[in-house]
């Protein structure tokens, strides 16, 4: 089966085709990051006018790419929810207006579970079950994997998510949108231990996270020292660098032993790592030392997945679809989940063969 996938939940247009024998046959994107940065954040007006500009022109993109007609689509998946309203609407219209036409089925998709999903996409894809930590700007989840649908949520964040924080704290820092990719920029010219910051709730049992009061713990100590250094430009740079090491030290230390308590706790042998956040190369390399040090086993999405795309929704769109799952498009709602927990999806299992 070749399934159209469409993400649209935010700032990203993206639209990929998998194949349940051949894998990933294509992917476009189309990203707001420049539109957005003018105002310092997303604008989701914005987002949901410019998803309806890119959504033709990418599929057209997609089908000369693959060389494939929608002739040869046999379903389409699209991103239902979390995510904002407007745009996960455009994509939604899209898609099932698309599926109708064709006389192929569409569903709806869980966008945490396509990031969840991702690595499954790699040649080395990891068999069920496994640990997930799923790290992304809206949300931070571990999850107990043991097959598609089969999510039991071991802890989340009470508050900000961890690539949350790095944008928040960034901004505080005075860093570009989107901040956390430039806070992980400067990181890497600075000392990771030289400005104490907490691990927050590491001295509590339990998986759930917090990092509201580590990026408040930032905010503080570069509001208490950036006066020192007027008038100095590279000892501030250098500070900053420090600072904004010492704070992605702390996020991923936080991150890992949490980890340590889920694969404990379950005492499975491979763990995930997906979401935007998962493209951290500290955080990658922090990971797989760790999984190094206990003989576990670590996959990653390649990096052109860790952040919202069309391929994640296509290959968790062929799981269910394949498995016979479907919406009705003659009802015309559109149904679209701002709020989705992850524990409300069904359970199929594993319908087909990875193929990376």
């Amino acid at each position: 089966m070749k399934i159209l996938g469409c993400e649209s939940s935010c700032d990203e247009t993206g639209l990929a085709i998998f194949d349940t024998k051949a894998g990933l046959l294509g992917h476009v994107l189309h990203s707001q990051v420049d539109e957005h940065a003018l105002y310092g954040g997303v604008v989701p007006e914005l987002a949901s006018r410019d998803h309806i500009k890119r959504l033709v022109p990418l599929l057209n993109s997609l089908l000369e790419q693959t060389n494939l007609t929608t002739a040869d689509l046999d379903g389409v998946a699209y991103t239902q929810g979390p995510g904002l309203a407007g745009a996960l609407l455009t994509g939604a219209q899209f898609s099932r207006s698309l599926a109708f036409g064709l006389g192929i089925p569409a569903l709806g998709v869980h966008h945490m579970e396509g990031h969840l999903l991702a690595p499954m996409l790699e040649d080395s894809a990891p068999e069920f079950p496994f640990v997930c930590l799923l790290v992304s700007g809206g949300h931070t989840l571990l999850v107990d994997v043991t097959g598609v649908g089969g999510y039991q949520v071991l802890g989340e964040s009470i508050d900000d998510a961890a690539g949350e924080a790095f944008d928040k704290t960034a901004k505080m820092l005075g860093l570009p949108y989107p901040g956390g990719p430039h806070l992980a920029a400067i990181a890497k010219n600075g000392n990771p231990k030289a400005v104490p910051l907490p691990r927050p709730m590491l001295d509590r049992p339990g998986m759930d996270f917090s990092f509201s009061g580590l990026k408040t713990a930032a905010i503080v100590q570069h509001r208490q020292w950036e006066a020192q250094y007027l008038g100095d430009e590279a000892a501030r740079a250098a500070w900053l660098s420090d600072l904004a090491a010492s704070f992605e030290e702390a996020v991923v230390d936080t991150l890992l032993k949490k980890c340590v308590r889920a694969m404990e706790h379950t005492g499975y042998q491979r763990l995930v790592i997906s979401g935007g956040v998962s493209a951290n190369q500290v955080l990658r390399e922090r990971v797989s030392s760790l999984c190094a040090k206990h003989d576990w086993q670590a996959f990653y999405p390649a990096l052109a997945f860790c952040t919202d795309n069309g391929a994640m929704i296509a290959v968790a769109g062929a799981h269910r679809i394949k498995a016979g799952q479907h919406d009705d498009l003659v009802d015309g709602s559109l149904g679209v989940r701002p709020r989705w927990p992850l524990h409300e999806l069904s359970k199929v299992g594993k319908v087909f063969e990875n193929a990376g």
